[in-house]
């Protein structure tokens, strides 16, 4: 079933598998998971495709538990041959969503050198990585939840205001290079997986990108919690082998059989969830091209991720 799965997802892009360069490194305590998800449609591997998401996933620790990472796009690094360096100071003046970009540019190594910044900046070692665009996204959602993920949706004041609901960009249903709004209302409810893609990318409330990193949290936690029954991994092969023919990721099929009930029953325990930085953690600063990014501290968030037990 996950073949026959793997071969009806293969025929809706049969490029949207391909793997990319990525010198995997193992970690100390479990395994470690870069999840990208970039603003592209299927299939596209463009080198001005951005990462509007940056994640690292760790399952298979010592704790049992599912811990999640979100790295802010706009976080100051330094990358080698792109960055400035005077000699005596290295510089860091590029934001870590254009690492994926310049990857992509060199022979299509984007998910490699979004690798080697986050090793180089906080010293955490990643084995596989998957790359989801906006189509994969909201078919693996409705693929692998025909009914929806139940989500809690909260947005922060928009404007200093209280909202009862938002306008969010449909992009999606984008006709003519226009993209339209849907209506996500405050509180418990069931989305689809274009409803759950608008929710997780929206950042006009008064949190800006935090608020966005903390909702992208939640949706891969109400995704990872809502699998409780570990049949599921099985009676859903075909699902999950659609979904998977879709991705870009160099993970091995022997690896979801081997670990995937692990990610079930571990997720049951919670999710551990973390923000690089943490909300206002940072000063204002600049990249070399004049945009505002975010200087960070990056011992501290290298002792805070040794403590979280992923590095």
């Amino acid at each position: 079933m996950f073949v026959r799965g793997l071969q009806a997802g293969s025929k809706i892009n049969p490029q949207a598998a391909q793997a990319e360069t990525f010198n995997g490194q193992d970690s100390k305590d479990g395994i470690n998971i870069l999840i990208m998800g970039t603003d592209g449609r299927v299939g596209q591997t463009s080198g001005e495709t951005r990462t509007d998401s940056i994640m690292v996933l760790n399952i298979g620790n010592k704790d049992n538990k599912v811990k999640l990472v979100s790295f802010m796009r706009d976080i100051l690094v330094h990358i080698d041959g792109v960055s400035q360096e005077d000699g005596y100071n290295t510089y860091y003046d590029q934001k870590l969503n254009v690492a994926y970009a310049i990857g992509e540019q060199n022979n299509h190594q984007g998910a490699e050198l979004v690798r080697q910044v986050l090793k180089d900046s906080f010293d955490i070692d990643i084995k596989y990585y998957a790359l989801v665009d906006f189509s994969t996204f909201a078919t693996a959602i409705d693929t692998l939840f025909p009914e929806g993920v139940e989500m809690d949706a909260q947005f922060s004041t928009v404007d200093g205001n209280t909202v009862s609901q938002v306008e969010v960009p449909d992009d999606l249903n984008m006709k003519d290079g226009v993209v339209p709004n849907q209506t996500i209302k405050v509180g418990k409810q069931r989305m689809d997986g274009r409803t759950l893609l608008n929710y997780a990318r929206f950042r006009k409330d008064d949190e800006g990108d935090f608020g966005r990193a903390r909702r992208q949290q939640e949706v891969i936690s109400a995704v990872v919690s809502q699998v409780k029954n570990p049949t599921k991994l099985f009676t859903g092969a075909e699902a999950l082998g659609k979904v998977f023919a879709m991705t870009s990721t160099n993970i091995p099929y022997s690896f979801l059989l081997s670990q995937g009930v692990n990610v079930v029953t571990s997720g049951q325990n919670g999710v551990e969830r973390v923000t690089v930085p943490e909300s206002g953690d940072w000063v204002d600063d600049y990249d070399m091209y004049g945009g505002q990014g975010l200087f960070i501290d990056f011992q501290k968030y290298r002792r805070k991720l040794s403590e979280l037990g992923l590095r």
